[in-house]
């Protein structure tokens, strides 16, 4: 997103500074006397904490949702760039805090709320033509956290858990997180009891878009929750998170389930339907035996919806009689 505040920017942050350096508040009382300065590595640079944020913004759905589950509302003062509904459990909270924008937000919009802290999933959001670098914005006086487990190939579910405790660790509520931690756990293992032993995996399509060029999952997140709920990516070998394959590739490796990713202007059914009428595919198990599983994107981030992902994928798989 290109912004047309050249001529008057550095006056504004300027102003943003200032104003911040007033109105942030005071510190917990543990900072004042303890004096200790929090170093988390992330994207190759080294975050230093001296105080935690009071005057958050969340960029992306899924560390939103991070926030919102470590019970951070009280400290965000802005939100932006929903890719569906937020989660029940965590709508009220997400209620008390500003949407600044569907998408991204400007740089004006985003440093007149006068953050000291933004949270990006993806790394678009820290682009000099977007909200500006991580380095760009430690000048300005805002801690950048950019969530790593959404930039890694093949990330792990610890590498969520990293993310989390970083961010609780920087608001000094880490037994929020550890709590959290606990009961996706707890629930993760009630889950994999309940998956029924094959002799072989299924062989999982994924489908997110694309009519001649298809577009699925590579080493993204989802590629590990399909491997733990027993089935078998037939693109996991693709580094990427989102690679563009061909139809005959499909084709050639027969999916038996296909994982319909559910967001955009192009709805399930519709991609259901898509998938039904094209001849090249009519001969496929998956759509002779029309066993699709439907997840919405924001389901399959790397975010807090880790459970909820798996037991859609659980359900889908072997419920499909």
């Amino acid at each position: 997103m290109k912004l047309n505040i050249v001529r008057y920017s550095g006056v504004l942050i300027s102003l943003v500074l200032l104003l911040a350096g007033c109105n942030q508040g005071e510190p917990a009382a543990s900072e004042e006397e303890s004096g200790q300065v929090i170093e988390i590595e992330n994207n190759g640079m080294t975050l230093e904490v001296s105080e935690s944020p009071q005057r958050a913004v969340s960029l992306n759905q899924h560390v939103t949702e991070v926030m919102l589950a470590l019970g951070l509302e009280d400290r965000m003062v802005g939100t932006a760039y929903l890719d569906d509904e937020i989660l029940p459990e965590y709508k009220e909270a997400y209620e008390q805090v500003e949407v600044l924008s569907d998408t991204y937000p400007s740089k004006e919009v985003f440093l007149a709320v006068e953050p000291d802290f933004a949270y990006a999933g993806w790394p678009s959001a820290f682009r000099e033509d977007s909200l500006g670098t991580q380095e760009e914005l430690i000048e300005y006086g805002i801690i950048p956290y950019l969530h790593e487990s959404s930039m890694k190939t093949a990330p792990t579910l610890e590498d969520i858990y990293t993310d989390i405790r970083h961010v609780a660790e920087i608001f000094q509520v880490e037994d929020r997180a550890e709590q959290f931690i606990a009961e996706t756990d707890g629930r993760i293992a009630e889950l994999t009891a309940d998956i029924p032993e094959v002799d072989e995996a299924a062989r999982v399509f994924v489908f997110d878009s694309g009519d001649t060029t298809p577009k699925t999952a590579g080493q993204n997140f989802l590629n590990e929750l399909i491997t733990v709920a027993g089935g078998e990516n037939i693109f996991s070998e693709l580094e990427q998170h989102w690679p563009d394959v061909s139809w005959e590739e499909v084709v050639e490796r027969d999916p038996e389930i296909i994982v319909i990713m559910d967001y955009g202007t192009t709805s399930a059914e519709e991609k259901i339907d898509f998938l039904l009428e094209n001849p090249m595919l009519a001969n496929t198990t998956a759509v002779q035996n029309q066993h699709f599983v439907v997840m919405p994107l924001s389901t399959a981030a790397e975010g807090v919806r880790i459970a909820l992902a798996l037991e859609t994928l659980v359900e889908g798989f072997y419920d499909n009689e």
